[in-house]
């Protein structure tokens, strides 16, 4: 069994080099032509044709009239791994001037869903080559709209069954991560990231002369008071040892300077670990804004929206994750996080209804100069790494399959 291991390693090693500039080649393609949530058509159908050049199986385009694409490769049993990638753009300009640039105006991959998407590329073309090898199905998820809570991707795939036929046992995802060095994994079990939950207040007053304040109630004071309240609300009302954020990040209100405005607007989005906490955080920033508008004289209106729940690493997974990864790339490449982040991925809607494991790869590298963070106009990545993305992916997927069938 030692001997098997160590050749199916140096195997996959192989494949995944031989492919690494083609990987790399599809990461620069779906970079130059990115497509926001939801309307990831090119993006989607470069993937399904690569899908079915490799040789994969069953290819779904367009998959439960979304843009995500879904592809399965056929094992000996009928256990069922599933890979995700996501595969949708920001709405941002890039600034890096790199010779694969976005072409599109305004949009840009700059939280690598283009390398997520090639890496899983890679890690389909060569399942398709070890798939006399394989114990048990491989589900290979493209997911659309990661970046947007209100198309809500992962959730929508799931309402359209991308979990059955066949049924997936388990779920692993990567992603890459400019705070850790190119090349090395990182993940923990439990508590990984944060829910990411989203509200809006409207803040009734009455208009007047900016000369006359008295003769209305002034919306941007009670704003004021009310933004002033709500960032109390972590401080005094939540547990110091329950992780939590609430940020106010757009207000909008009024006309000119000599005018009090009838109303404002803001909102606001909340982060937290904790399932309990976060039903209880609404009804904390309603009773607030509720309060402080019905002393000054004013009237409100306020809606929360959940979003992404926390996602929470699968025990026995992430135990399984760690110890492969240090099997083929080493104990040194792998790290376990010690902290959750505050950021959110809708990873966690499949691992609410499977275990599974969500993974880091780093990819920051000073001296090629890539150290923009997540989200930035500057992010680029390290595309050594890919490889490497694809290489986990398969390792993950055929010693699963291997142990569990």
């Amino acid at each position: 069994m030692g001997r098997m291991r160590e050749d199916i390693k140096e195997k996959i090693r192989d494949l995944t080099e031989s492919i690494k500039d083609q990987i790399i080649g599809w990461r620069r393609q779906i970079h130059q032509y990115p497509e926001l949530s939801s309307e990831e058509f090119r993006t989607g159908k470069f993937v399904a044709e690569k899908l079915r050049e490799f040789g994969v199986d069953h290819v779904i385009q367009n998959f439960g009239g979304t843009t995500g694409v879904v592809g399965i490769i056929k094992g000996k049993h009928d256990i069922t791994v599933a890979l995700r990638a996501d595969m949708d753009a920001l709405p941002m300009e890039e600034k890096t001037g790199k010779p694969y640039s976005s072409k599109v105006k305004g949009v840009m991959h700059s939280c690598g869903h283009d390398g997520h998407t090639a890496m899983l590329l890679g890690a389909a073309k060569v399942l398709v080559q070890l798939k006399e090898n394989l114990r048990g199905n491989v589900k290979l998820i493209f997911q659309p709209c990661e970046e947007r809570q209100d198309c809500r991707g992962a959730r929508t795939l799931i309402q359209k069954g991308v979990l059955k036929n066949p049924d997936v046992s388990v779920i692993f995802g990567l992603h890459l991560f400019p705070e850790l060095p190119s090349g090395v994994f990182g993940t923990k079990e439990g508590h990984f990231l944060a829910s990411s939950d989203v509200f809006k207040i409207k803040i009734i007053g009455k208009g007047t002369h900016a000369s006359r304040p008295h003769k209305g109630v002034d919306p941007v004071l009670v704003s004021a008071q009310v933004i002033n309240a709500l960032h109390h609300i972590v401080s005094r009302k939540v547990d110091p040892l329950h992780p939590a954020v609430l940020t106010i990040g757009r207000i909008n209100g009024g006309f000119a300077e000599n005018i009090i405005p009838e109303s404002v607007e803001m909102e606001g989005t909340v982060r937290t670990l904790s399932l309990d906490l976060r039903d209880k955080i609404p009804e904390w920033i309603e009773n607030t804004v509720k309060g402080i508008s019905s002393a000054y004289g004013a009237s409100y209106e306020f809606s929360f929206k959940s979003g992404n729940p926390p996602v929470i690493n699968d025990k026995l997974t992430t135990k399984f994750v760690m110890s492969m990864l240090r099997e083929f790339f080493g104990y040194e490449k792998v790290v376990e996080l010690e902290h959750p982040t505050m950021g959110g991925e809708d990873f966690s809607e499949y691992l609410m209804k499977i275990p599974g494991t969500f993974i880091r790869l780093g990819i920051r590298n000073e001296k090629k100069g890539i150290t923009a963070p997540l989200h930035s106009p500057l992010f680029d990545i390290d595309e050594e790494v890919l490889s490497k993305g694809s290489s986990a992916f398969v390792y993950l997927a055929y010693r699963w399959l291997e142990e569990h069938s």
